[in-house]
């Protein structure tokens, strides 16, 4: 069984012979990367304002089980992905480790900082591509929570759009860091969708903002990788693979953490009151979307 899952997950031919390229792979252009982002922005931003002037505020657009299961779907998907990662990123360093003898190479560091030189290829970039993927079912999310909460912020549209941009920009050009940063996103989302999914049945949620503590978690884990990579990269004496697609990273993600912290503190430390009430079940709409501690966190 464990060798049928490894086979699937990393050992597969169409994962082994996996190649980033802009001619048969859906999304992979440039073009489409600038189409698509507005597209979605616009489509949002069109929602949102036409339920503004015909639809009450109190009265939320029923999904029935929709939201739920699309959490759990996105759960499963990231779980996989997580698995496939990983189980990929053991075999690369199997089969490669050799060539890094010259460059003096460890395995922990080429999980931080690609060799120069490194093709958008192979197992770890399949899997790049499957996260890349999975950001635009991740953008349902929006339309969920302007269907049942008419919440809309330029936090979220920024948050969502630069999430996917900086997904495209580890595969086209095989920049170093991503590894660790699907890993952990992947983890964490697939924890952060599971607890959706079991709110989103009527189960009751946690004592606390679970989805917000999730996002720092996974802010602080980047932050870290980051400070890793420049000083890999310092060290090796220019050594890490697509740093400038890094480095345009590394801003991006600065601008999230940003305007995330100035979020919090907005919601968390100066409405503190507000929102440590007590969860109860009845904070619950509609098919069960989060608590209302947790629709105060512009979720990801």
């Amino acid at each position: 069984m464990s060798q049928t899952i490894k086979y699937l997950l990393s050992e597969h031919p169409n994962i082994v012979n996996f190649r980033w390229n802009t001619t048969h792979l859906w999304g992979s252009t440039w073009y489409f990367l600038f189409t698509a982002i507005p597209a979605y922005i616009a489509a949002a931003s069109a929602l949102h304002l036409i339920l503004t002037l015909f639809r009450r505020h109190d009265r939320p657009v029923s999904l029935g089980p929709i939201p739920a299961v699309h959490s759990l779907v996105m759960a499963l998907i990231y779980a996989v992905i997580f698995t496939g990662i990983l189980v990929s990123s053991v075999a690369e360093i199997r089969d490669t480790r050799w060539l890094w003898r010259r460059t003096k190479t460890t395995p922990f560091q080429w999980l931080l900082c690609f060799p120069p030189g490194t093709r958008p290829s192979g197992r770890v970039f399949f899997w790049s591509y499957v996260f890349y993927l999975s950001r635009f079912l991740h953008l349902l999310r929006t339309f969920f929570t302007i269907l049942l909460h008419r919440r809309l912020t330029f936090f979220h549209l920024f948050n969502q759009s630069i999430l996917i941009f900086m997904s495209f920009l580890w595969l086209q050009y095989s920049q170093s860091f991503q590894v660790l940063a699907i890993l952990s996103t992947a983890l964490l989302y697939s924890i952060v969708y599971a607890y959706r999914f079991w709110t989103g049945i009527g189960l009751p949620g946690a004592c606390f903002p679970f989805v917000v503590n999730c996002q720092v978690v996974l802010l602080v884990c980047n932050l870290v990788c980051h400070v890793g990579v420049l000083s890999l990269h310092i060290l090796k004496g220019g050594g890490c693979n697509g740093i400038g697609a890094w480095l345009c990273n590394s801003v991006l993600n600065g601008a999230i953490l940003l305007l995330f912290l100035k979020f919090y503190v907005k919601k968390y430390l100066k409405n503190s009151t507000a929102v440590d009430e007590v969860v109860n079940p009845a904070t619950h709409l509609g098919s069960g979307s989060e608590s209302k501690r947790e629709l105060l966190v512009k979720e990801n």
